[in-house]
């Protein structure tokens, strides 16, 4: 069963519940249809169409292969997690708690960009969590550049969130309330997200990120969405369940 309440899809009250995103990817999917996608979005390789970056970069691999700026994290813990680190903080992002871990991350913070996660399915979870929420701030286009795997669908979230209106820090009643990793490889997790709303009725979205070697990004959907259809949750059966979740 599929949740009707799809335009607040995960806590802090994100831009993409906004009517003008809504409108603005029907415009994607009409470009589509019509075939012109390529020709106003480039259609060449992912450096044709990026624009030069701007601002806080992440950085490379070194020339022994290590991580940029100081990042090292411990990745030997491989297995699907069962339950949340113990080291989990909750913090404000954009006006939302969002969970972070000092063996999981983020563990640096370069400008607005928040990152080094560890090479680990719990690394992805935090990503997921981190990057997603970090789209709802001034500073989206940096993280985008950055955070989100290159292509069309990073092209099309592009356009839409550029179309919404700047304000101050969404306000909502949902809080994060747990994770599912549906799927992990090395270089790939699909990481479900459980959000409970004020009407304690649970409902959830799945993240894609992938691993460059250098860390986790967030991979948008060919439609330039961040995360996939909205379904509601009759059961937390499966769930890791965060603890000490701050209301926001």
């Amino acid at each position: 069963m599929r949740s009707r309440h799809a335009s607040e899809p995960v806590a802090g009250g994100p831009f993409w519940r906004q009517r003008r995103w809504q409108v603005s990817a029907a415009f994607v999917v009409l470009a589509l249809c019509a075939g012109v996608g390529a020709a106003v979005y480039g259609g060449g390789d992912d450096a044709t169409r990026a624009a030069p970056a701007t601002g806080p970069v992440i950085g490379g691999l070194g020339p022994d292969g290590s991580r940029p700026q100081g990042c090292r994290t411990v990745d030997t813990a491989q297995q699907i997690p069962v339950a949340a680190p113990d080291d989990v903080t909750w913090r404000p992002v954009n006006g939302a708690q969002t969970p972070f871990s000092a063996s999981a991350g983020p563990l640096r913070t370069t400008g607005p960009l928040r990152w080094c996660f560890a090479h680990t399915p719990m690394g992805a979870v935090l990503a997921v969590h981190t990057i997603s929420r970090q789209m709802s701030g001034p500073d989206w286009r940096t993280v985008s550049r950055q955070q989100l795997v290159p292509g069309l669908g990073r092209d099309y979230f592009d356009a839409m969130r550029e179309s919404l209106e700047e304000g101050g820090p969404p306000q909502t009643s949902n809080r994060l309330a747990g994770f599912l990793v549906v799927r992990y490889t090395p270089r790939t997790a699909v990481v479900r997200v459980l959000v409970r709303q004020a009407t304690a009725r649970y409902f959830s979205v799945d993240y894609t990120a992938d691993w460059n070697d250098v860390d986790w990004r967030l991979r948008p959907l060919a439609s330039g969405g961040l995360y996939g259809p909205v379904t509601a949750v009759v059961s937390l059966t499966g769930f890791v369940l965060w603890r000490g979740v701050g209301d926001g």
